[in-house]
């Protein structure tokens, strides 16, 4: 007797990615509602103390927004994190031998992370101060279009403005 025919099934595809993003899941902070202060809050926090790493971004918003009359807190915080965002970055590319240092556009998504990213380092570097005092004044100078974190974006953009020739490597 024959044996029954099985179907043949596709087996599912695996993604290349083990594990899903979060970011499609993360809420607004309690306070603001918002994305933007959420995961600055995530990378300010050190060992999963998240309870302190809200008081640290709270306080600085609020002391920014003591020293900036007129203008909303909140909005002081974006426009400084927008004023770090870098435009384009090098990235290194083997070509024939060689490596070349490619300038190329950035992603919305990686703008944001690279201007937290830095803030947050800028603030870490900052000696002396409480946290808190230190992320105010960094975002202050963030705000003023000054500081290590402005000229960290200003160097980037010479770096991509000087490889302008090796924009072609770019695909």
């Amino acid at each position: 007797m024959p044996r029954p025919r099985r179907s043949k099934k596709k087996p599912e595809k695996k993604t290349k990615f083990k594990f899903k993003s979060t970011e499609r899941y993360l809420k607004g902070d309690p306070v603001y509602d918002n994305l933007v202060v959420s995961k600055f809050i995530n990378q300010i926090m050190l060992d999963g103390k998240k309870t302190v790493a809200q008081k640290i971004v709270y306080s600085a918003i609020e002391m920014i927004g003591k020293r900036i009359e007129g203008h909303e807190p909140l909005d002081i915080f974006l426009t400084a994190i927008d004023n770090v965002k870098p435009n384009l970055e090098v990235r290194s590319k083997r070509v024939g031998g060689a490596t070349y240092q490619v300038p190329m556009e950035i992603t919305r998504k990686r703008m944001q992370a690279l201007a937290v990213r830095v803030i947050v380092g800028n603030v870490r570097g900052r000696k002396g101060k409480p946290v808190a005092v230190s992320l105010a004044d960094e975002l202050f100078d963030a705000f003023q279009k000054q500081g290590a974190s402005i000229q960290w974006r200003e160097n980037t953009h010479k770096m991509a403005e000087a490889n302008k020739l090796f924009a072609h490597f770019a695909w």
